[in-house]
């Protein structure tokens, strides 16, 4: 099945998931689309993230995409189920393989969940944790500034430490926690400062490895798992600026990946040619 997995994103935490996508499934083409020009969706209404999402969705439709990979946290939460019931492909999100994962390794049952403003607010997580498990305590809580912070291409150095460190005081001192879920794809960005705030007791997940995981057991269920046997190009688009887009590519990817990636400034939509009903 040769066609390629559409990914998109609110800006460049979904590269995150592109990445595990092609570190996991060498074989697979991606077609990747981050908002970057609206990054970030966390603050915006539910009205106006599925709008954006289906705009997105839309452009990869008409690349012919055979599994849409929804690479945002927020979008996620506010637009699954609304893309699951209505394309005629499978359709992952990163919140479920995000808290399985963390259940799996909680040993004290006590999980925390840092992410948007939006997906704090939907309540995504605690669902998907207590749906499972009604014992586990979840706490969550929004890091509006991280996203900011990391689409600027700030990765690390005091000043991310110390923003860090100050936003997430309130979950080290209030909690029990011995498992912290990233709940948005840009924040694996900085993963490294995160451990060493939260300490080395705490295990952080990373929904973007778990989401990987998850798309390629869909692929493989659905028998859609590509069988070619020369190496995919993939095609990245932004919405925003393309030099920025492109430096901050090169700073997640090896100088290798980057030689099969093509990036290019995209204006995603007709409304008059939508294939979605919002």
């Amino acid at each position: 099945m040769e066609r390629a997995i559409g990914v998109i994103d609110s800006g460049v935490g979904g590269l995150t998931v592109a990445g595990e996508i092609m570190r996991q499934l060498p074989n697979e083409q991606l077609i990747y689309v981050g908002d970057t020009a609206r990054c970030p969706y966390g603050p915006r209404s539910k009205e106006e993230v599925l709008e954006f999402t289906c705009e997105l969705v839309d452009f990869l439709l008409n690349q012919n995409i055979k599994m849409l990979v929804i690479a945002c946290n927020t979008a996620t939460a506010f637009t699954l189920q609304h893309l699951q019931k209505t394309l005629p492909i499978p359709v992952v999100g990163v919140i479920q393989p995000g808290a399985r994962a963390a259940i799996k390794y909680t040993e004290n049952n006590h999980i925390s969940v840092i992410a948007t403003e939006g997906t704090v607010k939907s309540g995504a997580y605690v669902k998907a944790i207590n749906t499972i498990n009604p014992d586990i305590h979840v706490n969550t809580l929004a890091c509006p500034s991280f996203v900011e912070m990391i689409e600027q291409g700030l990765l690390s150095g005091s000043k991310v430490t110390n923003m860090v460190a100050n936003t997430l005081d309130p979950i080290k001192k209030g909690t029990h926690m011995d498992t912290l879920i990233m709940g948005c794809t840009h924040y694996p960005l900085i993963k490294h400062v995160i451990q060493s705030v939260v300490g080395d007791h705490v295990k952080v997940i990373s929904s973007s490895e778990e989401t990987a995981r998850e798309a390629s057991t869909v692929l493989d269920v659905h028998q859609l798992l590509n069988s070619r046997e020369t190496l995919p190009i993939h095609q990245f688009y932004t919405t925003g600026v393309l030099g920025a887009f492109k430096e901050l590519s090169c700073r997640i990817f090896h100088k290798d990946s980057l030689k099969s990636i093509r990036m290019e400034k995209v204006i995603l939509y007709d409304k008059e040619k939508s294939k979605l009903a919002l």
